[in-house]
């Protein structure tokens, strides 16, 4: 046999016998292990020359058909058509700007206050590039644990260098010792949580309490949204013309409060008046279309509103990568 056609026989053999091991279920490889695990949770955008980093906290159960003032059978059903359910898996997340010359951010998660899901707004923090020593501002949207927790890692504060800031109803309400002492037994927590936040920031002279609308940075605005709390504040921030709204909580579920802004919670501390401002809220940015954000939308929580009939649509904000 010449040495061209032996050559081209071995190959025709080699081929054929790695065609039948490839094909043999005895050879295939084991599966992979599942990783069960999710990439840091952080998400950046540019607003004009301002930076924003999107940071969760993590995710809380909350069962929503109980929480809400509204029939639970409705509010299940407004879930189902969003493709969830009671209890709902929370979003909690914090929002980080950078205008250029300050780093300022607005809510810090509920730290050790919430239970093991959540408290991972620092290292979410840490994993976008920057770490708690440079943050100069804090903005506090309200004083529940979940946006203030986070100030204080064990008995140290977080973010040593900041300087935090909150509407002054909050802080005379929440940091009340009277009130504390007044409060139902299961309300007390509130309390003692604010207190244990804020106290070290306030003795160490790093809380400033502001009233009203303020400008606290070139660019960024406080405005009294006040209805959760005695002090809800929302922020907004704006850059080059463009607009984003911060609204802590101004609202909670998103399958169930665009549809039907009426919808209030139970942790409103006045229903009426938080209501009157989510539906103020949501005609403004649908009439202006800009961006908003929200603690409890899902992360990272931006997105844009559109009239809906009575109600509104939430469109997330489309996915962009940075350079």
């Amino acid at each position: 046999m010449k040495a061209s056609s032996l050559i081209t026989a071995i190959t025709a053999a080699v081929l054929t016998l790695s065609a039948g091991i490839a094909m043999s279920p005895s050879a295939a490889l084991a599966a992979a292990p599942q990783v069960k695990s999710t990439a840091p949770g952080f998400y950046r955008t540019m607003l004009g020359d301002f930076e924003i980093t999107a940071l969760s906290d993590g995710t809380v159960q909350l069962p929503v058909d109980q929480l809400l003032n509204a029939d639970p059978k409705k509010t299940g059903q407004a879930l189902a058509k969003w493709h969830q359910h009671s209890p709902l898996e929370t979003s909690v997340n914090g929002y980080l700007i950078n205008t250029g010359s300050k780093l300022v951010l607005i809510d810090t998660g509920a730290g050790a206050l919430f239970g093991p899901t959540l408290g991972r707004l620092a290292a979410n923090l840490k994993a976008a590039g920057y770490q708690p020593e440079q943050v100069d501002e804090i903005y506090i949207t309200h004083m529940h644990a979940d946006h203030v927790g986070g100030l204080m890692s064990g008995e140290a504060m977080t973010f040593p260098h900041a300087i935090v800031r909150a509407d002054q109803h909050d802080a005379d309400f929440w940091l009340s010792q009277a009130n504390m002492d007044k409060a139902p037994e299961d309300k007390k927590g509130f309390f003692q949580g604010a207190m244990a936040s804020l106290n070290p920031y306030v003795k160490a002279g790093q809380f400033k309490a502001f009233e009203g609308e303020t400008e606290l940075q070139p660019g960024i605005r406080a405005i009294p949204a006040h209805g959760h709390t005695a002090g809800h504040s929302i922020y907004r921030i704006e850059s080059k013309g463009q607009v984003l709204m911060l609204w802590g909580d101004l609202m909670h579920v998103a399958a169930v409060q665009f549809e039907n802004p009426a919808i209030t919670i139970k942790f409103d501390s006045d229903t009426k008046a938080a209501a009157a401002e989510r539906k103020k809220a949501y005609a403004s940015a649908a009439q202006q279309a800009y961006l908003v954000g929200a603690a409890h939308l899902s992360f990272p929580g931006l997105g844009y509103l559109r009239k809906d009939g009575k109600g509104y649509t939430f469109t997330p904000l489309n996915y962009a990568p940075q350079p």
